[in-house]
């Protein structure tokens, strides 16, 4: 993020939007693995459209998930979300599965052998980011707009706002010498009930708008925008097919920092394309909260069957109060970056990706079960002693 005065805008979208839901199918499918297995491998793609799921993919699991199980476990993801609609409705959905065992060749490549530490399960470049923009250590527009669409979402489930469709989208902030001050814009699209209007949805947003966003920081009357368009009954699925992976930029940082070449859901944590971006954030974050810079982008990369990482690059902006040589040679020797260093060090081989498709992967809290472990801050007082 520059220094100077600008107004830089992030995007989200709610669990409900089409591609959000094929999201979620497939970590519900990770899930399902993992708990049988904590070793298995997942790498599924979902696609959904009016009333129609495709399953896709390879695996490598215990041979008691069978395709039956995984349309079940699709229809429960479809039904947590909310989707009981005349176009995608998660009992009469027609659900096919495609799912076949892991080439050999890849798992040649990861598994471990002799001398050989597990390698890589795929290859690229991914990146973490955290900066001191929110308490969270996350930038302020992608932080804010997840929070609005997770507050509706929260009111439509406890039944506080059941005129709202599960489908939504929301994005605009204003920063003065590069620090957030407040929404110049903010544009909720909100599917809902054909019984009511604009004006009605207007009123029904406003409060998880003004209740979420910092004091101050709510834009004027004529900048708040609610559907836009004047109507959004028809939505989801229905209204837009869905494919896995197609959202990794709210995914991230909502384009305030880069992201690798690959998305996250559907792929298990062998996958560095997930389990090296949530190092490189937790490597990020830790910098960042231990005072060592305002701002820190790190990326690595991985070759498919390697085990340690190509490189790693730590990139302060200008806002570091440390070398950043040094700081990477420091980083890499608090954390053991290849795929097997990564799972253990987060415990990744758990059931905990279904609740990450959504709202961000990145900025919420751990949970006590492993959920977000990359969130953790365990290595400030390391990083505060080694400097």
């Amino acid at each position: 993020m520059a220094t100077h005065d600008f107004v830089f805008t992030s995007e989200s979208v709610s669990e409900g939007h089409p591609d959000k839901v094929c999201d979620r199918i497939s970590d519900a499918i990770v899930d399902t693995y993992l708990a049988a297995e904590p070793q298995a491998r997942c790498g599924v793609e979902t696609m959904a459209t009016t009333n129609r799921v495709v399953l896709a993919g390879e695996t490598r699991g215990p041979s008691s998930i069978t395709g039956e199980v995984l349309i079940d476990v699709a229809r429960h993801a479809i039904r947590d979300i909310g989707y009981e609609q005349e176009g995608f409705h998660w009992q009469r959905a027609q659900i096919e599965c495609h799912i076949h065992p892991q080439s050999i060749d890849i798992a040649r490549g990861v598994d471990a052998s002799g001398n050989k530490d597990e390698g890589a399960g795929d290859q690229g470049m991914m990146f973490g980011y955290a900066c001191s923009e929110t308490p969270e250590l996350m930038p302020a527009p992608i932080f804010y707009a997840h929070a609005i669409l997770r507050s509706l979402a929260e009111a439509r489930h406890s039944g506080a706002a059941p005129l709202l469709g599960p489908d939504a989208r929301e994005r605009r902030m204003q920063y003065v010498k590069g620090k957030p001050v407040g929404a110049t814009a903010v544009l909720v699209s909100a599917q809902h009930d054909p019984s009511i209007g604009q004006d009605e949805v207007r009123e029904i947003v406003r409060p998880h708008v003004v209740n979420v966003l910092p004091e101050g920081w709510m834009c004027d009357e004529a900048h708040f925008y609610v559907n836009p368009t004047g109507r959004f009954v028809i939505g989801g699925p229905d209204g837009d097919c869905g494919l896995t992976g197609r959202k990794i930029i709210v995914d991230t940082y909502g384009g305030a920092a880069p992201h690798g070449g690959g998305a996250f859901s559907g792929k298990d944590p062998t996958k560095v394309d997930r389990s090296a971006a949530y190092a490189a954030r937790y490597l990020a974050k830790n910098v960042v909260a231990a005072g060592l810079a305002e701002r820190c982008t790190i990326q690595v990369a991985y070759a498919i069957g390697i085990a340690k990482p190509l490189s790693l690059y730590v990139d302060l902006d200008g806002t570091g109060q440390v070398d950043e040589g040094k700081l990477s040679r420091i980083l890499q020797e608090l954390m053991d970056l290849s795929p097997r260093g990564i799972r253990t060090h987060l415990g990744l081989n758990k059931p905990i990706y279904a609740r990450t498709s959504a709202y961000g992967h990145f900025g919420r809290p751990p949970e006590p079960d492993g959920g977000f472990s990359w969130e953790r801050l365990d290595l400030v007082s390391e990083l505060r002693r080694a400097f």
